[in-house]
């Protein structure tokens, strides 16, 4: 009888990476085929309602009209997941929402593996890239000190599929994913001179950045990291090249969509998501960065054995600081930490892995002992999730009996050009099902027009209907949607849900909570001939319920020239309005103002500029005048695409160079 035929240690990697991913795979197999699930309260509505608008409009819509008032498509969000869900959507014809968790689930499914990976290169042994990868599908050692998140995983299913599938968080999900995948090639890159682990590192750290932002922020932490590892335990000057190109290569591969735009408008809009940074939490950075620099200059230096030693060492050192610090302390460099406690959960993973191989390599049978213990008490923690892992997805077959359809399917069918404004859960599935416009929109990143947030603030928590009624006017809104806690809506947004009560006339009322509230606006389109001088004096409201600035600018806009004008959309990046416009008169354009928007009339181009609310203003001249609009692609965006190509060319050229170098070697 022969044995089986010894594989090649990377036929071996690859043959248990894809039995990791499949062990994974079926723990998690309702969730490749779920369309709607009872997590209505989930972020994840509004991922799938923006996948759903791309797939709509491929290949790529380069305005968003339909959120905050309009504003830039890519500023949104990273290209990765939208994506990869509309093309399985078109590929398969998969509904958006099916399309969507099935790019999740096998993105989660990958990452489990790409933990086998890391442990595998890092480590060298299989032993603790099994268990390392299987513990981290199976369990959560956070759950030990935080109690408030162990109470929220009801199986003790681990933190990133409670993460995943209960929050909706599927692009960090799917960053976190590639990340120690990114990692292993980097270490392949560092470890001898490989120009296609080079090519690999960057494009997996390129996905990682493309899929989410907190993901390529734990990816910025562990890549320091590594870095330094391999430098102070080899002292080679030769790392320091790899080292540098793999950013710069992830970076080009992005350029076409990462422009320097982008970062301002997400630095920006960083304080509607998150709190502000501390300076007592940088400075403790900075001494934990240098206490850690010295101490391992001083156990590690040019020892080799030691660099994943050096490498588990800090990051969880510096991920302890950032989350748990957060968690306890309210330490803040930047961002919401918590957020990364999946990153934490899998680098306490490999650390306690770690620590399991140090006691069984230990001559003493008593560690031997003591390491089966540990491994035999943390999977018994498991056995419940194991039992009933596909209850993990409770599905819901018919979403049209929800609150958040039945609005919507109304307003489609009765208002499908209006600009409403909805809230709560409604506001997050809004656009899941059609194009409708909304004040709001996402998760409140990409954000180009600065007084979408007080409009919403104001509505929701303030108690008078006045300067919610002119907050509406200014943004071009027509519809109001308000629930009450009769509602099955899930958020109930509303301080006061029936300040509009004898105030507006009612649009919509089912007698179970939900009602929308007409808005008094002179004419339905979202367009003005107004006083050129009237509309140049009025400012920006200086508080939420500012009634003198904000009655001044509903004035100059709903009590204008008597001058009905008219716009129509030409797909998502054009629109074309028809007005007659007087001497001192210009066309305002209740549209979000950004400089790639151009104006014609008859061929000659007209200057648009920004009014008080961050809308368009068309300085036409005095006429009958048809006027074309177009967002035109910025310089950035074109610059940055060749800069993407031109990556392309040289990532193909290392892989060719760098294979062609091994078959020969």
């Amino acid at each position: 009888m022969t044995g089986l035929p010894k594989l090649s240690r990377p036929k071996q990697i690859f043959l248990d990476f894809f039995l990791v991913f499949l062990f994974t795979a079926v723990l998690i197999r309702p969730y490749f085929k779920a369309k709607y699930t009872d997590k209505w309260a989930s972020i994840e509505s509004t991922f799938i309602a923006d996948a759903r608008f791309l797939s709509d409009h491929w290949p790529h819509p380069q305005w968003q009209p339909l959120w905050y008032a309009g504003t830039r498509f890519d500023y949104i969000y990273p290209p990765a997941l939208r994506y990869g869900t509309a093309a399985i959507s078109k590929l398969t014809h998969f509904w958006p929402v099916k399309a969507y968790h099935f790019y999740t689930a096998l993105l989660y499914a990958i990452g489990i593996a790409g933990v086998y990976l890391l442990m595998r290169v890092g480590t060298g042994s299989r032993g603790c890239a099994w268990l390392a990868a299987v513990s981290t599908s199976l369990m959560s050692p956070i759950f030990l000190f935080m109690p408030r998140f162990r109470g929220d995983a009801w199986l003790l299913h681990p933190q990133r599929l409670g993460v995943l599938v209960k929050y909706g968080e599927g692009p960090h999900m799917s960053a976190l994913a590639l990340i120690p995948i990114a990692l292993a090639f980097t270490w392949l890159a560092l470890e001898k001179p490989r120009p296609w682990a080079i090519a690999a590192a960057a494009i997996f750290s390129a996905g990682v950045a493309s899929n989410n932002f907190y993901g390529a922020t734990a990816l910025a932490t562990f890549y320091p990291i590594l870095i330094w590892s391999f430098w102070i335990t080899r002292q080679a000057k030769r790392i320091l090249l790899p080292a540098a190109i793999i950013p710069l290569l992830a970076y080009g591969l992005t350029a076409f969509w990462l422009v320097p735009s982008y970062f301002k408008v997400t630095a920006e809009n960083m304080k509607y998501v998150s709190e502000h940074g501390t300076t007592w939490s940088i400075w403790v950075a900075v001494v934990v960065a240098i206490a850690f620099a010295v101490t391992t200059d001083r156990l590690a230096r040019a020892k080799t054995g030691r660099t994943w030693e050096v490498f588990l060492a800090g990051s969880v050192v510096f991920f302890t600081l950032n989350v748990l610090g957060n968690y306890y302390f309210n330490f803040r460099v930047t961002g919401e930490p918590t957020r990364l406690l999946p990153e934490l959960d899998m680098i306490y993973i490999m650390m306690i892995v770690y620590f399991l191989d140090w006691m069984w390599n230990r001559p003493q049978i008593v560690w031997h002992g003591v390491a089966i213990v540990l491994v035999g008490a943390a999977f018994w923690t498991t056995h419940n999730y194991l039992l009933r892992a596909w209850d993990i997805v409770p599905l819901w077959p018919d979403h049209t009996n929800r609150v958040e359809y039945r609005v919507t399917d109304w307003l489609w069918k009765n208002m499908p050009d209006a600009r409403a404004y909805p809230t709560g859960s409604v506001r997050f599935w809004y656009d899941t099902w059609h194009d409708l416009a909304q004040v709001g929109g996402g998760s409140e990143q990409g954000l180009l027009n600065s007084q979408v947030e007080p409009a919403q603030w104001e509505t929701n928590l303030g108690p008078d209907p006045k300067p919610t009624i002119l907050w509406m006017q200014s943004m071009g809104v027509e519809a109001i949607y308000v629930a009450d806690q009769r509602s099955q809506e899930v958020f109930k947004d509303f301080q006061f849900p029936h300040k509009f009560d004898g105030v507006l006339p009612v649009l919509f009322d089912n007698k179970q909570g939900d009602v929308l509230y007409k808005v008094p606006r002179r004419w339905p389109d979202r367009i003005r001939v107004v006083e050129t001088a009237k509309l140049a004096a009025v400012k920006p409201p200086r508080y939420n319920d500012d009634m003198q600035y904000l009655q001044a600018y509903a004035d100059v806009i709903e009590k204008g020239p008597d001058s009905p004008a008219t716009l129509q959309r030409a797909g998502t990046d054009a629109m074309r309005a028809h007005a007659i416009v007087g001497p001192g008169q210009s066309v305002l354009v209740q549209e979000t103002y950004d400089p790639a928007w151009h104006a014609w009339s008859n061929g000659t181009p007209l200057v648009i500029r920004k009014d008080a609310m961050d809308m368009m203003v068309i300085d036409a001249p005095p006429g009958d005048r048809e006027i074309s609009l177009a967002f035109l692609t910025p310089l950035e965006n074109k610059v940055g695409r060749v800069v993407t190509l031109l990556t392309l060319a040289v990532i193909l050229a290392m892989f060719w160079i760098g294979l062609r170098r091994e078959r020969h070697a």
